[in-house]
Formats: C-alpha cells, sequence, structure tokens
C-alpha cells in the first residue's frame, strides 16, 4: 500500500494545481521513487490511494505502472482509514505500507522489513535515528529496545530516539478490527504496542521528508550523493 492521498499543503504553490506525489526529486516524480522500491523488494499487488488530483495521479499510473490497483478516497480517510478500506484490494495477511514523499538511499528498507518480521508481529515500522531524519521538523516518535526491537512512545519525554520513516509491515487484521472512516495508523499501533507486538528496526542508509519545498533539493542532493 502506498499512501498518496495527502493534500499535500506544506508545498504550498506546488501542489495548487498536481498531486503531492507528482512532484519531480531526482528527475523523477516522487511516485515512482515509491514504485521502485515496491518493485525492488519482489512485491506483486500494488495499491496506490489517491484524492488531491487524482486523475493526474491515475493518469500517471496507467503509463508508469499499469499494474497498480487504485483505491480512491473522495473523502480523506488518514492512513488507518485509507489502508482499511483498500484491504480488499490487498489481500489477507501481513500489508506492507510505505508513504510516498520520502526519498530513501542505501539498503532497500521494504526488503529489510521483510527480512526481520516474525511470526507474532502486529506492526514492524522502519526508523531512522532523529538526529539523521533530514526534513523532518518534528521530535522523534519512539524508543526502541535494541535487544527485542520493542517500540514505545515517546509520552511525555520532550524527544525520542527514532522517528517513524514511513515504511513498514502490519498485520491487516488489526487494521480490519477498525470501524470503516477516517483513522490515523497510530491507533493501530498503540493498540498492538499495549499487545506487545510493535517492534521497529533501523535505517542504516540515507532518507529525506519530503515534506516541504526545501525537502525537494535535500533529497535530490542525497539521491546525488
Amino acid at each position: 500500500m502506498i499512501f498518496a492521498a495527502g493534500l499535500g499543503t506544506r508545498m504550498g504553490a506546488l501542489t495548487r494545481d498536481r498531486p503531492k506525489p507528482l512532484i519531480e526529486v531526482g528527475g523523477r516524480p516522487l511516485i515512482d521513487h515509491a514504485l521502485a522500491l515496491v518493485r525492488g523488494a519482489g512485491i506483486g499487488r500494488i495499491v496506490v490511494n489517491t484524492h488531491a488530483h487524482p486523475e493526474q495521479l491515475a493518469a500517471h499510473l496507467a503509463r508508469a505502472a499499469p499494474e497498480v490497483l487504485i483505491s480512491h478516497e473522495p473523502v480523506r480517510l488518514e492512513t488507518g482509514g485509507g489502508l482499511r478500506q483498500a484491504l480488499p484490494l490487498l489481500g489477507a495477511g501481513p500489508v506492507f505500507t510505505l508513504n510516498a514523499d520520502m526519498v530513501w538511499t542505501g539498503p532497500n528498507p521494504l526488503v529489510a522489513l521483510a527480512r526481520a518480521w516474525r511470526p507474532g508481529d502486529g506492526a514492524l515500522l522502519a526508523l531512522v535515528p532523529w538526529a539523521a531524519a533530514v526534513g523532518h521538523a518534528g521530535a522523534g516518535d519512539f524508543f526502541r529496545d535494541p535487544g527485542s526491537g520493542r517500540l514505545t512512545r515517546r509520552g511525555d519525554a520532550l524527544a525520542a530516539d527514532f522517528v517513524y520513516a514511513g515504511a513498514g509491515i502490519i498485520d491487516s487484521a488489526a487494521v480490519a478490527g477498525f470501524p470503516e472512516g477516517a483513522f490515523s495508523l497510530n491507533a493501530v499501533w498503540d493498540r498492538l504496542n499495549a499487545e506487545g507486538r510493535l517492534r521497529g528496526i533501523l535505517h542504516p542508509g540515507g532518507w529525506v521528508d519530503v515534506g516541504r519545498p526545501e525537502g525537494i533539493a535535500a533529497a535530490g542532493a542525497e539521491l546525488a550523493r
């Protein structure tokens, strides 16, 4: 599941007449960078959700990735609600999730997640150290136990060591247990965390959050490096 239904409001005028996943970084639209990771991991069934300027994204995917299935959201459902709506297209079992507005270098994070997934996991998230999270404006999201990989939320702490990097694997049954409508995957993670089934792995390569205009140049520089 590639999340591509965001409004892109932090991009300002750049998303006034196009969806954020079609903004180019390093000569390619962001959505194509995401698709390259998915294909590189050998994932055969791909779903992309759409909302803002859906006809443009659908037209691009028809040319660049005709195998992709589209889950359109007339009303934004956020990450959890969007994934829940797409479950009939994705099928049962664990599902990869990937944000379309991140650029990665180094090992393919989806391959690393697949290798680290264990029976009994509810969700496995890719993380980057807060100090190395280029383009990330907020504090860290999680603390991680180095032995088990178990995650805990920042809570009342001023900062946490690691930032969620926008890629993961999640047990689809955990999402299906939520009612239809808009909700964040954070709610699913919190429930899984209470059950002791939320873990994380560290991405050893580069990572850039392309959520703001300045992230475009930073991501291009990371790809060139």
